[in-house]
């Protein structure tokens, strides 16, 4: 009798010593990913992605399609030659028999009305101005959704590394579990037993599912990572598909292990409980590259006004022309006839016609500033919900640190030892430790999700970089070209 309640003691503090080991050991080490690939940290992922979007390169031919029509559209019209054989006899086609018989080479020119070449090469210029900022914009646009879908599958990743660690730990438990069970030790029942199996059939059960969003979060971000080349063959395109990674997979994506902090770019504005008036916020998002896009379309379609208002003018016209004129039948020289005459238009029914093109134009001018005014409203909405999240994530990371992660630790200690003390239920110590898995997996995505409002944030500030201020005209202008514009999506 006293040799078992010997035993009973001795063996359970050699579990609690097993357990406390394995669970130190899996907090310490994490799993190790099989893959041979290289880990993609998140610049890296942005970089790639801004490097091989095709909508830049795009972006950046429309743009020398429009400098090109700039250079087109200011210079006259070609003038127009003609060669006519007039007034030529038809009861026996002599040259020389008919006075009026004459061999014409004539030339004209138009002058478009007004100052309409001047305007519409203006107008194109101004288009042409909106480019660079398209791309900045669509430069941070993809750092955004890049960068959003790289944490997304980081927290996927180290999500299955959390399950992996603790999933050991319930083997552990459940190995424990049989044992007290079949040496009759303690009160360990049989349901317990059934119950440390169910909860490993349900970690594997997350873990499938955590593994099917990881390959769509992989899918979507290996779209931004491949490299597409063209390439003719016998006539016909042909296209290839590189990864970033050598051995060319668009799957099974390695991250780092590190999760990025990302610098904002306008503390003050982002983490103060303080908020600016609509109308401080307005003077920040003005020039934000996708605004100064606008401002250019604006700028554009009142010069479309003053193009249209130029049909109030005439269109002239200049034609000269010189006849040859052969010896008459009397061997007479005949006088060769040279011509000269000015043509042009009258706009005189102006109603239906130069009026109504002027309001077109007036309206389309009236529609953009409209469409300026609704993105306006789209970032500071944007900015509004932003800034309340991230808000509201600090107060949950700070109570997550200070109160729940800590408290929900000791419970979990406290059912461990009193079950080993065989003074506790099993399945308490299962419920305290799927509730600190639990614990650990949202403060891994309120984490994670700080970092993706960080990256809305810098998007809507990104203006305030100045770099709207001073448009490139090609698309190799990378957002990493200083520490100071690194902040944008990159870490501190």
């Amino acid at each position: 009798m006293n040799k078992h309640k010997f035993v009973q003691p001795f063996c359970m503090k050699f579990v609690v010593g097993i357990l406390a080991f394995t669970f130190l050991s899996a907090s310490a080490t994490p799993l190790p990913l099989k893959n041979s690939n290289a880990p993609l940290s998140f610049t890296k992922a942005v970089k790639a992605a801004q490097k091989n979007d095709p909508w830049l390169t795009g972006n950046v031919h429309k743009q020398s399609a429009i400098e090109s029509m700039n250079r087109a559209v200011n210079t006259l019209p070609d003038p127009k030659v003609s060669v006519t054989l007039a007034n030529l006899p038809v009861n026996g086609f002599d040259f020389g028999q008919e006075g009026m018989t004459q061999a014409k080479v004539g030339i004209s020119q138009m002058f478009p009305r007004g100052d309409t070449l001047a305007i519409k090469s203006q107008q194109l210029k101004i288009q042409s101005e909106a480019f660079p900022y398209q791309r900045k914009d669509r430069e941070s646009k993809v750092a955004v959704t890049v960068g959003s879908l790289w944490l997304d599958a980081y927290r996927i990743q180290q999500s299955i590394v959390l399950i992996g660690k603790n999933r050991s730990l319930f083997e552990q438990l459940a190995d424990v579990a049989t044992a007290s069970y079949s040496s009759a030790l303690g009160k360990t029942r049989q349901q317990d037993i059934v119950r440390a199996q169910l909860e490993l059939t349900y970690l594997d059960d997350r873990l499938d599912k955590l593994a099917q969003q990881k390959n769509h979060y992989e899918g979507m971000l290996s779209q931004w990572l491949a490299t597409f080349s063209r390439g003719s063959n016998s006539g016909d395109e042909t296209y290839s598909v590189t990864d970033y990674s050598l051995n060319n997979t668009l799957h099974n994506i390695v991250l780092s292990q590190e999760l990025p902090q990302i610098a904002l770019l306008t503390p003050d504005l982002a983490t103060k409980e303080s908020w600016l008036k609509p109308s401080e916020l307005i003077a920040h998002f003005l020039s934000h590259p996708s605004v100064m896009a606008f401002e250019n379309k604006i700028k554009a379609t009142k010069t479309g006004i003053k193009l249209a208002q130029q049909k109030y003018k005439p269109e002239w016209g200049v034609t000269a022309s010189y006849g040859y004129r052969t010896d008459d039948p009397m061997g007479r020289s005949r006088a060769d006839l040279f011509s000269v005459g000015v043509t042009f238009d009258l706009p005189l029914f102006t109603e239906n016609r130069q009026d109504q093109e002027v309001k077109s134009a007036i309206s389309q001018t009236e529609a953009m500033k409209t469409e300026k005014l609704l993105l306006l409203r789209q970032l500071l909405g944007a900015y509004s919900s932003a800034k309340g999240r991230l808000l509201r994530l600090k107060d949950r990371q700070n109570l997550y640190t200070t109160q729940l992660l800590p408290q929900i630790h000791d419970q979990a200690e406290a059912s461990l030892t009193a079950y080993t003390n065989d003074d506790g239920d099993f399945s308490e110590v299962v419920r305290s430790r799927i509730a600190v898995l639990n614990a650990e997996i949202d403060e891994l995505t309120i984490n994670v999700e700080e970092q993706k409002i960080r990256l809305e944030l810098n998007y809507l500030f990104i203006g305030n970089l100045g770099m709207a201020a001073k448009p490139q005209k090609t698309n190799n202008v990378n957002l990493t070209s200083s520490r100071k514009k690194t902040v944008v999506w990159g870490e501190e």
